[in-house]
């Protein structure tokens, strides 16, 4: 039985952005074995609760949304776009459920965001850098990111015992500022901005990158990688063949 992984859409109030992003998610998990649930942001909390009972993986995907800063406590910048309220209500509950029953959790961009907003973190709401993290293109490689070695990302993308720098694609001007609860930085741009996180309670597979390993998951086998990777958790998972 192919693990069934749960995914938002992308978001409730640009109903265009969300039929743009999501096939390429869907994409990827079907290609790496896994079937795509897409949760309805419509969806009540006992319809998104009785959908996520049968997957065993949650994935955040991006979005044009903006975290409300007042979650994180902090005032809203100028450059901060408008709040989704709908997407963070189904990423909460995906979260807690995830969390309750250590189902295995990938974040992309916003939803790396959304996780480490969820587990107390911080955000720096708009990047002032040299580096350009949203380009034109916003499939090819942007900028370079350094991997800790001894990390669960660094292990994936065949980093040895050395600190490895890889390519890739950049389209955010959000960042991870603090780290949330047991959350731990594992990668980092050249500016010094926080590029992926990872959970560190034991036996939970938890990983965010802020890059958007799903457009480019036909060319680069980084990205492919990451999605084998959490499909291949999502397999492992106690609860994945009941």
């Amino acid at each position: 039985m192919k693990p069934r992984i749960a995914i938002p859409e992308p978001c409730s109030y640009d109903g265009d952005y969300s039929r743009r992003a999501l096939p390429s998610y869907l994409k990827a998990i079907e290609s790496c074995g896994g079937e795509p649930v897409v949760i309805a942001l419509s969806s009540s909390p006992e319809e998104i609760a009785n959908r996520i009972t049968g997957c065993c993986a949650v994935l955040l995907p991006g979005s044009k949304a903006d975290v409300d800063p007042q979650k994180y406590g902090a005032g809203k910048h100028s450059k901060t776009a408008a709040p989704d309220p709908a997407r963070d209500a189904a990423d909460e509950l995906l979260l807690q459920d995830a969390y309750n029953m250590r189902k295995p959790v990938l974040g992309i961009c916003y939803g790396l965001q959304s996780l480490n907003v969820w587990r107390t973190g911080t955000l720096v709401q708009h990047i002032e850098s040299g580096v350009n993290h949203s380009p034109v293109n916003k499939s090819a490689p942007a900028h370079a990111i350094t991997l800790e070695p001894d990390s669960l990302l660094g292990r994936q993308l065949g980093s040895g015992p050395e600190r490895r720098e890889i390519a890739v694609n950049s389209s955010h001007h959000q960042a991870a500022e603090v780290a949330g609860d047991a959350l731990r930085v594992v990668a980092r741009s050249e500016d010094g901005v926080v590029e992926a996180l990872e959970g560190t309670l034991p036996g939970h597979y938890v990983l965010a990158v802020q890059w958007h390993p799903e457009r480019d998951f036909d060319q680069d086998e980084n990205s492919r990688n990451l999605f084998k990777n959490f499909i291949r958790a999502a397999e492992r998972w106690p609860n994945s063949g009941s």
